[in-house]
């Protein structure tokens, strides 16, 4: 018989331990009442990086980790309740259709992008309609920074009044060097506006409340990865480009990305302007500014933002840290709440993506029906 205070601990197991995977990792260790049970990998260097990390975080030599090296063998080993996505993009997908097909239900937080194609994102709500006791999240954690939450909370709260224009400037260094140099292709990772962009477009999404309609962007691949090589084929991912998208509300917005803006600040500016406010947010500065036009300059308010319940920084300023408490406590009111970030929101920041990918080829507007056409009837 299970001693009742196990029942408690939420068990987790994580399906790909590379630099994301391990990440969540030494989130959860911050967190009470988590356990992470179980890690799979096929890629025996992340498996023993794992297996390090569980040793440190257990204080032990012998983790109690269980280690596989596929995913379908930790599913049928039925130990973990919860499972964390963190594979390379381009096997979200059938990953994702393995865990919502498998007759134990697990709950699932998978890492951004939902998947690298709209008609994959679609496969998966499909599958997921089907399991109404699986709740799924997406990591799109940066709804959780600091700044960018209470510049959010700043324009639901109306004190911009009527939002008309929001602009995302991301200035940073370039892709990091992952397994197998897996995300150096658009084949593998959508595209750079896809896997890094969807963040951004999620962000729009949430503080424009509104459905993007169209989509006009000019990017390139002008600096970064031109001399790699990797079995004679060159990377084809973009580093620069401006993106515009028309809201269904006639809200406008601008995304201004750049890969090899190492010699900034911040690595991420937001600004929103309503009929009668301003606000801006700036990342990893945790400033935001706000002001009205009545107040102008003089008027316009400084703050330091911080989160009190954040206890592990990690690579994204404890934005993963606050996914994971959002995503816990989903979990505990057993779905009433569904999570922030769900399929649907997964699926629209793919979809802006692969629009802006494909405007950037075609040299026009893309509207999102062209990107979503074959699916209707969802």
């Amino acid at each position: 018989m299970e001693m009742p205070f196990t029942t408690d601990i939420v068990k987790y197991g994580i399906i790909g331990v590379g630099m994301m995977g391990r990440e969540h990792m030494c989130n959860l260790a911050a967190i009470e009442g988590v356990d992470v049970v179980a890690v799979a990998d096929p890629y025996v260097p992340s498996q023993q990086a794992a297996l390090a990390l569980a040793i440190k975080h257990q204080g032990v030599s012998t983790p109690s980790l269980k280690v596989f090296s596929d995913h379908k063998a930790l599913l049928d080993a039925g130990i973990c309740d919860v499972l964390i996505v963190s594979t390379p993009n381009m096997t979200h997908v059938h990953i994702l259709l393995d865990i919502l097909d498998h007759p134990k239900p697990h709950n699932v937080l998978v890492e951004k992008p939902l998947c690298t194609t709209v008609e994959d994102c679609y496969k998966v709500l499909e599958a997921a309609k089907a399991r109404p006791d699986v709740l799924v999240q997406v990591g799109l954690e940066y709804r959780y920074i600091p700044a960018i939450a209470k510049l959010v909370e700043t324009v639901k709260g109306g004190h911009l009044g009527r939002v008309r224009m929001i602009a995302i400037r991301e200035h940073r260094f370039p892709f990091l060097v992952k397994v197998n140099n897996w995300n150096r292709f658009n084949i593998n990772s959508g595209g750079t506006l896809v896997e890094k962009c969807c963040h951004f477009f999620d962000l729009m999404n949430l503080i424009a409340g509104a459905n993007p309609v169209r989509v006009m962007a000019s990017g390139a691949q002008d600096v970064n990865h031109l001399e790699e090589n990797y079995d004679c084929k060159v990377p084809d991912i973009i580093d620069n480009a401006y993106v515009i998208l028309e809201y269904d509300n006639g809200i406008r917005s601008l995304l201004d990305l750049c890969m090899f803006a190492e010699g900034g600040q911040n690595e991420q500016e937001i600004c929103v302007v309503g009929d009668i406010g301003k606000g801006e947010a700036f990342v990893p500065e945790n400033i935001v500014r706000i002001g009205t036009r009545r107040g102008g300059r003089s008027g316009v308010q400084t703050f330091n933002v911080q989160d009190g319940r954040i206890k592990y920084e990690g690579l994204h300023h404890g934005s993963s840290y606050l996914e994971h408490l959002e995503f816990l406590s989903a979990l505990r009111t057993q779905g009433d709440r569904p999570p922030a970030a769900g399929l649907h929101e997964g699926l629209l920041s793919v979809a802006t993506g692969v629009a802006a990918q494909r405007s950037i080829e075609l040299g026009r507007f893309v509207t999102l029906a062209e990107v979503q056409h074959h699916h209707h009837h969802t």
